[in-house]
């Protein structure tokens, strides 16, 4: 067990951690002023869409900071809990969009109440050698044979591996998120949470960044027909953006500012392409957004689905570059 699973860590919140939360939530005290500015001055009455879009993202901020915080400050066990429910959410919301049918029903209650909880248990308890392959080949091998023996055989195979690209994305993809938390880099003990922080920070800035990059100077669409609102100048000035965040970031981690900046910029790139694969189903099944659980943001999924795809790379990135385990 790391030092972050011990009990200590709830009375005793690193300092770094503190800082880095007091300067977040000072971030959102001044979003929050300055869209009740707008608020007042452009949209007083609650017509100017683009206000209340932005007031609604602030507000989900303050929701989703908090939560983050409190598991933060629990410890491995919150954080476990946290990413847990949120691949449960997002495993829900990805299945509405599949093909599935009665004879999928026993596969998908194993994959919601048998392979999720094993999954994060096995990251919870520090076993590596089974949860990197509990899902890509247990659980793959298993769901199959589940589905066959209630012999229902239409449209057999894209109903198998929807539902196990389903698993992959926001079960497993997820859990590499806590699983941050099992590393042990020397002359780090004791604050592996930080690289959590780091993770989130740099992926989600680096979305609004590229956002706001997009819409102060986009001109060429990068990818049209997967998500209109995405430029290449946007993308650059996002990217790089993020990237020299991450490299002011390298105090709360063990990198030095160089690698702390190549790691983001990894991070960043593997973000950018979550989010085009995600917007590619959507296209295909005809939807804007994963659900409507988080207002101005959309699903759950809309808001992982860069930080899905970010997490396992940076986690063996890290795993063999720093860690002893």
């Amino acid at each position: 067990m790391t030092d972050d699973a011990q009990p200590r860590f709830l009375v005793s919140p690193h300092p770094d951690l503190v800082t880095l939360l007091v300067a977040l939530f000072a971030v959102l005290v001044a979003a929050s002023a300055i869209g009740y500015a707008l608020e007042r001055r452009l949209s007083p009455d609650g017509t100017n869409a683009v206000i209340e879009n932005l007031n609604d993202r602030i507000r989900s901020w303050w929701v989703m900071v908090v939560a983050m915080a409190v598991a933060l400050l629990a410890g491995k066990g919150g954080v476990v809990v946290l990413f847990a429910l949120c691949s449960f959410a997002a495993l829900r919301e990805f299945l509405t969009l599949t093909s599935t049918r009665r004879g999928d029903h026993w596969a998908l209650a194993g994959a919601f109440f048998i392979v999720l909880p094993v999954q994060y248990w096995l990251v919870y308890i520090d076993w590596y050698g089974l949860y990197s392959i509990f899902i890509p080949v247990y659980a793959f091998l298993a769901m199959p044979i589940v589905a066959a023996l209630r012999g229902d055989t239409e449209n057999y195979l894209v109903r198998i591996s929807e539902v196990q690209w389903a698993l992959m994305i926001t079960v497993f993809c997820a859990s590499h998120v806590p699983a941050l938390l099992t590393l042990q880099i020397p002359g780090y003990e004791g604050r592996t949470v930080m690289l959590i922080a780091f993770l989130v920070l740099v992926v989600q800035s680096s979305d609004v960044l590229q956002y706001v990059w997009g819409k102060l100077a986009g001109r060429t669409p990068i990818a049209p027909k997967l998500s209109p609102s995405k430029t290449v100048e946007g993308f650059a000035g996002g990217a790089l953006s993020a990237t020299a965040l991450g490299a002011a970031l390298s105090w709360m981690t063990p990198f030095t500012p160089v690698q702390a900046a190549l790691l983001s910029f990894v991070i960043v790139l593997m973000g950018f392409f979550g989010g085009l694969v995600m917007s590619a189903i959507k296209r295909d099944r005809g939807v804007k957004d994963w659900g409507h659980m988080i207002a101005g943001h959309g699903g759950f999924i809309d808001r992982l689905d860069s930080v899905v795809f970010a997490a396992p790379v940076f986690f063996h990135l890290v795993r063999y570059w720093w860690s002893t385990v």
